[in-house]
């Protein structure tokens, strides 16, 4: 028996759900994000922005991460910068691919309050992909995908294997099918602004408009609504990032529901309860940001020159793997023997510490105790 995709419904997109099995998620995440708004507020604007900055940085590299996409994450801070206006100095070269989206997300939530519309998306899917490529593939750019792109598949396995995991609704029918779905993303229906982030990720991936990007864009929208529901630009949380951790779930409940009718309540349970995780993890972050205002509050009136700035930034940031002399002289564009130097000065006011592995793997961590993770 054919499959019948969640489009193809003669009620679709009237989607419906179980209350009973989604209000006290809802109310949950509703009381976390209060309560995370809350603490954030108490901070101050020097610290409430290195919050966010980090939190955008780490949804820029995790939102591109899902799709199989790397970016540097040096670079994603860098272009955040520039985009925040933030003075923190020592910023790299800009890259294109990483400004676009950058600029996406930041449009999407510093701007959450404009109608989402037809050439906002445009816009969004022409930064995504500046040179108008999606790897070596020409694709539509700001456009709709047309008859020419042939079936829009989700597909998995070898060749001549392949398994159709999902198939969006012809090309034909995408000016309806967006028309109708940014109609009700700028009304005011009354459905909670959480759970329409919710429906309005898993309802445009679902039409699937573009050639490629669609994955990013309907996190772009849910991120919107998300600043909707708190009426606040900065995030201090990353629904992305916690999607990437549960990137196999993500994918297989989009599965299960797009092939099933526009009963929705397994995807907006599962979307639900990764946002509570997400805001839990916020907690890391919240910590993160303290210890590094500690830090430098304690030694304010200590001397170090920019390229010790630089890495013991990185380190209270959570630099990633082991900080070695090379590292180091690598990152700071210095000679081998000034990273030394560099080095020997933080230990020697035992400000780093060497780690248990000596020799050529000599490696470094700051000397006081490390942030323990959050655990919800």
């Amino acid at each position: 028996m054919p499959i019948r995709y969640i489009h193809e419904h003669d009620d679709w997109p009237k989607f419906y759900w179980d209350d009973s099995r989604v209000i006290g998620a809802l109310s949950e995440v509703r009381h976390l994000q209060g309560r995370l708004l809350g603490r954030m507020e108490a901070l101050g604007l020097s610290l409430r922005t290195e919050a966010a900055l980090q939190t955008m940085t780490q949804d820029v590299v995790k939102t591109s991460e899902i799709e199989g996409e790397r970016l540097d994450a040096d670079l994603v801070r860098s272009s955040i910068v520039r985009k925040m206006g933030v003075d923190v100095g020592g910023l790299i070269v800009k890259d294109r691919n990483v400004d676009g989206i950058v600029d996406v997300l930041f449009d999407a939530t510093h701007h959450y309050e404009a109608p989402l519309t037809e050439e906002r998306l445009f816009g969004w899917h022409a930064a995504l992909f500046p040179t108008g490529r999606s790897g070596m593939q020409r694709i539509q750019v700001g456009k709709w995908r047309t008859e020419a792109s042939g079936p829009m598949q989700v597909v998995s396995g070898p060749y001549g294997r392949e398994r159709i995991h999902f198939e969006a609704p012809e090309h034909h029918r995408l000016r309806f099918e967006v028309e109708r779905f940014l109609a009700w993303f700028n009304s005011h229906e009354g459905t909670d602004p959480v759970l329409k982030a919710a429906i309005a990720h898993f309802w445009f991936v679902t039409i699937h408009p573009f050639d490629d990007g669609n994955g990013r864009i309907a996190r772009a929208i849910a991120d919107l609504a998300l600043a909707r529901s708190e009426s606040c630009s900065l995030r201090f949380y990353s629904m992305s990032s916690q999607i990437q951790r549960q990137r196999s779930d993500y994918y297989d409940i989009l599965e299960t529901c797009q092939k099933g009718t526009p009963e929705i309540t397994g995807w907006i349970g599962w979307f639900l309860r990764e946002l509570r995780m997400a805001i839990i993890a916020s907690e890391t972050t919240l910590e993160r940001v303290l210890n590094k205002a500690r830090f430098w509050e304690a030694h304010r009136t200590w001397p170090f020159n920019e390229r010790q700035r630089q890495m013991l930034n990185r380190l209270l940031d959570g630099f990633c793997g082991k900080l070695t002399s090379s590292q180091w002289a690598l990152l700071t564009k210095c000679s081998q023997d000034t990273a030394l130097r560099d080095i020997d000065d933080l230990l020697n006011r035992n400000i780093l510490a060497r780690e248990s592995a000596g020799g050529r793997s000599t490696s470094y961590r700051l000397a006081f105790p490390p942030l323990v993770e959050s655990t919800p």
